[in-house]
């Protein structure tokens, strides 16, 4: 398969051979100058969308009345398009899963009329200048144009001096910008921290005057973006700037919440609840699960509002059960996945369990481990470590521990099933769970070795009724 360079290289000469101007642009043009490597490569052109399908046609027409198609990296095998009936027709073929995967975006250069919705164009103008394409972008710094025969860069706005200079600026006025599309609010956020750059002034004093409009932006949108900021290597940053620019108690108020919320200094010689989750956001492995990144964040959501001081100490009473039900209206809110929500719920239910892990009982800690994606659970008392106390001998525990015990100790074959339970003369209800967990106990435990020893535990501890 061609790469993404290439093939957009190649998008880039056709449309140039029949008559067009065509151009990189966007994100990969920025990666390209700094040196990094663009996720993804998108095109700029004078073509239409239509024109565009004649040329190519196998595209996916998504976007299209916003001016912009899909053109697929040709597979390896070179799979004709009759092969998929989806494609039969141009520009009808179905659009990958995830829009980015494996297609080139060719735009079409346009300037866009009002912003009703605060996101889409009301009406979108085709034209023949890449200068009003850029003039329609967020930053600087993603509207540059790239010609990726000769290398020659296209600055309509100033946005290699914004590189060089490691500024974030909105293209012209700045309220007008985020006007347009709330959520680059969020991407200034965004952009700053992942390239340690400063937000130039009049933009985030904008982004600090408009913070509340943030709403009109839908959730799945703000998630993806908090997502995006949690998980690229920078989010104490990222969540810094949130909360510096008013973002964060509009789209996290919970988030928000934990500032000046004391702790115990003994357990968190660090500070407040809000300087020890940042300073742990700090710590999160690169990539990173996005259910680890949510799980660390919320982890101790459920303490401002159980803060109390006792007699002997600040205390959080309860802090876990609170925290669940508040994340998982977060999670709700936000339009997580159900298995996304379960598994960020386990993080913030299980991440107080590593302080009594030395004490539990064999069947307990095997149970324990065993937990489904336990390295998620297992960096996130890490994290909580590194970030407060810094002890790590409970996490050195659970990781001797995982690494002596054999995968047939920690989740045996069962020794009875309920049909054998039924055959004994039991008849099947709830009590089934209580009498097979007993046994599975009986077996973590080492005490039970046989299907006769686990029976007669069974006949002994739960005689028939």
């Amino acid at each position: 398969m061609l790469s993404s360079k290439q093939f957009a290289t190649s998008i880039v000469a056709t449309l140039r051979d029949r008559g067009h101007r065509a151009y990189l642009c966007g994100g990969c043009v920025r990666d390209l100058l700094l040196g990094r490597e663009p996720a993804d490569y998108d095109v700029t052109t004078d073509a239409t969308p239509e024109q565009v399908m004649r040329i190519f046609p196998e595209t996916y027409a998504v976007g299209a009345q916003f001016g912009v198609v899909l053109v697929p990296i040709p597979r390896e095998d070179n799979s004709r398009k009759e092969d998929n009936p989806a494609s039969q027709n141009r520009g009808e073929a179905a659009a990958p899963t995830s829009p980015k995967a494996n297609v080139v975006e060719v735009a079409t250069f346009r300037s866009d009329v009002g912003y009703s919705d605060g996101r889409h164009p009301d009406e979108v103008r085709y034209s023949k200048d890449p200068r009003e394409d850029v003039a329609r972008r967020d930053f600087t710094i993603n509207g540059l144009l790239m010609d990726p025969i000769s290398g020659e860069v296209l600055d309509f706005v100033g946005g290699r001096k914004d590189l060089d200079s490691h500024l974030i600026r909105t293209i012209g006025d700045p309220a007008l910008r985020f006007a347009e599309d709330k959520l680059r609010m969020l991407r200034a956020v965004r952009f700053a921290a992942r390239f340690d750059y400063r937000i130039e002034p009049p933009t985030f004093a904008a982004m600090h005057e408009m913070s509340s409009r943030i709403h009109q932006v839908s959730h799945e949108r703000v998630r993806d973006e908090l997502t995006k900021m949690l998980t690229e290597g920078q989010a104490r940053q990222a969540f810094l700037l949130l909360d510096e620019s008013g973002l964060l108690r509009e789209v996290l108020p919970e988030i928000s919440a934990m500032k000046g919320v004391e702790q115990p200094p003994q357990f968190h010689p660090e500070g407040d609840v809000f300087v020890h989750t940042v300073l742990l956001l700090e710590h999160l492995p690169h990539p990173c699960p996005p259910t680890l990144a949510w799980g660390a964040l919320l982890h101790d959501v459920g303490k401002p509002p159980t803060f109390r001081v006792a007699p002997d100490r600040i205390r959080f009473d309860g802090h876990v059960e609170v925290g669940v039900r508040m994340a998982e209206e977060i999670c709700r809110r936000l339009r997580f996945s159900n298995d996304d929500t379960e598994q960020i719920l386990a993080l913030v239910n299980q991440h107080m369990r590593f302080g009594q892990i030395t004490l539990m009982k064999e069947s307990t800690l095997k149970k324990f481990l065993r937990m489904p994606r336990f390295e998620e659970h297992l960096d996130l008392h890490r994290m909580d470590c590194q970030a407060s106390h810094g002890d790590l001998s409970s996490y050195g525990f659970a990781k001797e521990q995982l690494a002596v015990i054999p995968p047939e100790k920690m989740r045996p074959a069962p020794l009875v099933t309920g049909h054998d339970l039924i055959a004994a003369g039991y008849t099947p209800g709830p009590r089934f769970k209580e009498i097979l967990s007993a046994v599975e106990d009986g077996q973590l435990e080492g005490r039970l070795q046989s299907k006769d020893e686990a029976m007669q535990l069974v006949m002994n501890n739960f005689p028939l009724e």
